[in-house]
């Protein structure tokens, strides 16, 4: 799928649910909602970005910490 191809779908995805919900206060929790779940996969794709990069450098880590050099 092109780049314009996913904007496109997630839009008309977007306006599928505008139209079908009435509620406005609804409609504000799914954006919340969706906003968060963008953040959250973006926080976890650097985290795994950084954890490549450190393994690869020759650092080794247990959990959230560092703990050694190979």
């Amino acid at each position: 799928m092109s780049p314009l191809e996913l904007t496109t779908s997630i839009t008309a995805l977007a306006n599928l649910i505008a139209c079908s919900v009435q509620n406005e206060d609804t409609v504000d929790l799914l954006a919340a909602a969706f906003t968060q779940l963008g953040d959250t996969l973006a926080t976890i794709s650097v985290q795994r970005s950084l954890s490549d990069k450190a393994n690869t450098s020759g650092i080794l880590e247990k959990g959230d910490g560092i703990i050694a050099h190979k």
